[in-house]
């Protein structure tokens, strides 16, 4: 006779999953090992070189629970974004803030800084969290809130996975709506983009503001309000099907001898993945490297290639993200303008990505500048501007293109994200950061066997130009474009992903 064991709860195996976490982390730590965290995927253009001492938490891939009554969500950190927000919109809610590529994971979204069109109203992603459970780098399983552990809970957020492993999050939720009526407004410089910015920002009936630059005469500034109630002389837009337009070019195209604001209706998810088809312009690039025409026809047969998790991964196997710009920064409003006259002298990089953003308080590993509004009362506004294009051949002159950004940067009082090249020596790096407090903060929650901060993110110059030389084939076009394509292939999981999506949103 025999008998049938119950199955396991979600949160009996999350359980498990998190005791398995906690006694690989405990282990390294005892022994006085650093250790890197497997996740499964990643949307980082940063390498990592650690090929050994991995803690692998890619099972941590599951949406728990909806609390439609509370409006949360506990979520493991591996979910990602486009999975998120599909089991949320089935109880009528949406997280305040989702990353436009929907393949970046909850977990990265905390660990990272994740700055998106909503942030300007909600702060980056992490302040959308109402606590996080996290295996310290000893192997103790803590939970971290405003409330308990907060010195922890707010210095973890944007630090990289360097205190410990997130293994669960409670994230807030909001009432979800049909659409996003979506408003294009024309600009002909950045100071009238920025001015645009500012007055959007204070409407609190604006849902989403963001803005693209595609010259500097020429631009516009993007609002959304969330509704249900869509006008009926409203045209909908898509932006997922193959044959519908890349955001960025329906954008020109709405401005395009165009001086007032043009108004449609966005279907809500259609929207929150704008930008996913052609990874916001960059996907443009891979048709200029292989030289391929670049048309509508072009764009609907190989679209399949051109969303973001296939185009990262290409990027990372072909070794393009050596040589591409790959940058997102944080100014003052008040210097912005002069960044962007700086980068278009220097780069010559267009389109450009504009983004509010509201600041964390300090001390804090996301970008941040020390003024606050004229009362006192709160910090002032950044404007995170999305730098992406080719850079220099020559792996020197990248370097040195790069050097020179960093140096601008801090001279106009910006800070870049973290994700991409980072250049800074050390002493440069801690000089934008409170580094007393992130290693008094290591210290008092034994994170000694993790890498730190500046450790994962810097750039080994040398082992960059060493592995060029060493891998002719693999460097040289169109070898390398090949080689990343084959990659890519290799794990086109997120398809299925993308199509559950849309089925389940009935498309």
């Amino acid at each position: 006779m025999s008998t049938t064991m119950p199955a396991r709860g979600p949160l009996e195996l999350h359980k498990k999953t998190v005791e398995e976490v906690s006694r690989s982390v405990r282990q390294y730590f005892e022994k006085g090992e650093k250790f890197r965290i497997y996740h499964g995927s990643t949307n980082s253009t940063r390498q990592s070189t650690l090929k050994r001492n991995l803690v692998d938490t890619s099972a941590l891939s599951n949406v728990l629970k909806v609390d439609v009554k509370s409006k949360t969500c506990l979520v493991e950190p591996n979910v990602p974004m486009d999975r998120l927000v599909e089991a949320t919109l089935q109880h009528g809610l949406v997280p305040p803030v989702v990353m436009e590529f929907p393949g970046i994971t909850v977990g990265g979204g905390y660990s990272g800084t994740s700055g998106e069109s909503s942030s300007f109203k909600h702060g980056f992603f992490d302040r959308t969290i109402n606590y996080v459970e996290m295996v310290t780098a000893d192997g103790t399983v803590t939970t971290l809130s405003p409330t308990e552990k907060p010195d922890l809970f707010r210095g973890a957020a944007g630090a990289v996975g360097t205190f410990g492993v997130t293994t669960l999050v409670e994230l807030q939720l909001h009432e979800a709506k049909k659409y996003v009526e979506t408003t294009y407004h024309p600009v002909s410089s950045m100071a009238m983009a920025i001015q645009k910015l500012k007055e959007a920002t204070a409407d609190s009936g604006l849902d989403y503001v963001d803005g693209i630059m595609f010259s500097q005469t020429n631009g516009a500034v993007i609002t959304g309000r969330l509704t249900d109630d869509r006008k009926e002389d409203l045209p909908v837009q898509r932006f997922s099907g193959a044959w519908d337009p890349w955001f960025y070019m329906h954008v020109e195209n709405q401005i395009t001898n165009c001086t007032e604001p043009t108004v449609e209706a966005i279907p809500l998810a259609e929207y929150l993945f704008r930008y996913d088809r052609g990874g916001f312009w960059v996907g443009a690039s891979a048709f200029q490297y292989f030289k391929v025409p670049f048309n509508r026809f072009t764009r609907w047969f190989l679209d399949d290639f051109l969303h973001t998790r296939m185009m990262y991964t290409a990027l990372h196997a072909s070794g393009q993200s050596k040589k591409y710009v790959v940058q997102d920064l944080a100014l003052p409003y008040p210097t912005a303008t002069q960044f962007v006259e700086y980068t278009d002298k220097n780069f010559g990089i267009y389109p450009l990505w504009l983004c509010p953003l509201r600041q964390s308080p300090q001390p804090t590993m996301h970008p941040h500048y020390n003024e606050t509004t004229p009362n006192g009362n709160e910090l002032e506004p950044m404007l995170n501007i999305g730098l992406w294009g080719f850079g220099p051949e020559n792996h020197d002159e990248f370097v040195h293109k790069n050097r020179d950004l960093e140096r601008k940067l801090k001279e106009l009082g910006g800070m870049k994200w973290l994700y991409a090249h980072t250049y800074y020596t050390e002493d440069e790096f801690w000089e934008q950061f409170d580094r007393k407090w992130y290693e008094q903060l290591r210290e008092k929650y034994n994170a000694a066997s993790l890498p730190t901060v500046y450790e994962k993110v810097k750039v080994d110059i040398q082992a960059e130009k060493k592995a060029e030389k060493g891998a002719f084939f693999r460097t040289t076009w169109p070898f390398s474009g090949f080689y990343g394509i084959k990659k890519a292939i290799e794990s086109r999981s997120y398809v299925d992903a993308r199509k559950s999506l849309w089925k389940s949103l009935g498309k």
